[in-house]
């Protein structure tokens, strides 16, 4: 490569050695592929390279972390969402280029566009009340996430002028936008910890919403619903090696690792060795942990604290309810319509997903409960459906639940004895296997 003419040699090794190593294996594996990368140690960079991995939509199923000394080796084992490993040359050469230069790495570009970041009391109806004030204002919103837990929610909304497509600068139109926001936050209980800004600044979105439901301390609140897929997080410490160790069991899902280590980053702790393993449709995650100073955890309190903190990362992104997802030609106003439709029918989005493709097209996904943040009820659903469009908006997901009250319909409910009891006993084996007790019912 061509150095620019400012640098010396001293510089040059510098970048040489801190430059992150990569190699993509295909053959080592029969059933995933293996990145691995080395590189000078140093704090966050072990979130840049799963950031880099989850941005792009792969499925880590297990990973080795090492750290010796000032230098750190990664090995991630990891899938396509299908659980295919990963064959074609173009993206293998985009992985090894940006795990190249996780250094100085950038998120995604959102240039001409202003950031709303939305923090309050979760409620139904309040997203379609933000969508109506931003489109009664002429805010198009061309990207948006949106994460509810434990009665909190944040949301990060980029939008931009209505009629000119640029970014909104105007400072009354900004000071606008902030106070009505806020006013929707507050409602009539909400009226210290709701929370608006407005930014040109470039950030990594799901990185911003653990920041800022973590400033929002929605660990410490009750959870609004208790599902059987708790997480289960346990912290030692390992006082011979002077390490902190935190088990973490849970459902396995897209983005677990990410989310856990950018919540240990943003804690300040650095993850020095560490291993993930998935089985199923279950996680195991080890970290070895010290603070950026170099001690362990020192206290009960601050093991408690990391707890609750984990538990809360990993619930975040894992929402209860019936995936939808809409699919349409984007227009003002679009977004307040459909949320409109969702509180006038008592659903609830507990999260959301918005974007808008280069041709034009809405690509929105929501996940709705009813207004108790129990399961919707499936008459409820085929009704939206049909005020929205059915071709539009489709149900791509259902939770656990629907699945189990189809099956109780067909089990055996005739006949006496013998058969009664067969019946009450493969009820019996299903709970017990839906609720992780026992590997089979059949």
């Amino acid at each position: 490569m061509e150095w620019p003419a400012y640098l010396d040699e001293y510089e040059k090794l510098v970048f040489r050695m801190t430059t992150p190593r990569v190699m993509i294996d295909n053959a080592g594996c029969s059933n995933s592929t293996r990145v691995m990368i080395d590189s000078a140690r140093k704090h966050g960079i072990l979130l840049e390279a799963v950031q880099v991995l989850t941005d792009l939509n792969l499925s880590i199923k297990k990973a080795y972390i090492s750290s010796d000394g000032r230098w750190f080796m990664d090995v991630f084992h990891v899938t396509d969402l299908d659980g295919n490993k990963l064959t074609d040359e173009s993206v293998i050469s985009y992985i090894e280029q940006s795990l190249g230069t996780i250094h100085f790495a950038s998120a995604k570009c959102f240039d001409g566009l202003t950031a709303l970041e939305l923090t309050g009391t979760d409620r139904i109806g309040l997203l379609s009340e933000v969508f109506a004030v931003l489109s009664e204002l002429q805010c198009n919103i061309v990207e948006a996430n949106v994460w509810t837990h434990n009665g909190r929610i944040a949301s990060l909304i980029y939008v931009k002028e209505g009629d000119s497509g640029s970014p909104i600068e105007d400072s009354q139109k900004i000071d606008t936008i902030e106070a009505r926001l806020r006013n929707v936050l507050k409602g009539d209980n909400d009226i210290r910890s709701a929370k608006t800004s407005v930014s040109m600044a470039v950030t990594h979105t799901e990185r911003r919403l653990h920041q800022m439901m973590f400033a929002d301390r929605d660990y410490e609140r009750k959870p609004v619903i208790r599902t059987n897929d708790n997480p289960i997080v346990s912290v030692l410490n390992c006082l011979e090696k002077g390490y902190s160790v935190i088990n973490v069991q849970c459902k396995d899902r897209p983005n677990l690792l990410f989310d856990v280590v950018c919540t240990l980053t943003d804690m300040q702790y650095v993850v020095f060795h560490a291993t993930v393993n998935t089985a199923g449709d279950s996680a195991y995650l080890e970290f070895f942990i010290r603070h950026t100073d170099g001690s362990p955890i020192s206290s009960e309190a601050e093991k408690q604290r990391v707890i609750l903190c984990l538990r809360a990362a990993i619930e975040r992104r894992a929402s209860e309810g019936v995936r939808l997802e809409l699919c349409t030609g984007d227009k003002q106003g679009l977004l307040a319509e459909v949320t409109r439709t969702f509180r006038e029918n008592g659903l609830n989005v507990t999260r959301a997903e918005i974007s808008t493709s280069s041709d034009n097209t809405a690509l929105n996904v929501f996940y709705v409960t009813d207004a108790n943040g129990n399961p919707a009820d499936p008459k409820i659903i085929d009704s939206v459906r049909q005020r929205i469009g059915l071709t539009d908006l489709k149900v791509k997901e259902l939770p656990l639940i629907y699945h189990q009250k189809a099956e109780e319909r067909e089990e055996p409910t005739v006949g006496a004895g013998g058969a009664m009891l067969l019946s009450l006993g493969s009820i019996v084996r299903k709970n017990l296997y839906n609720l992780g007790l026992i590997k089979s019912y059949s």
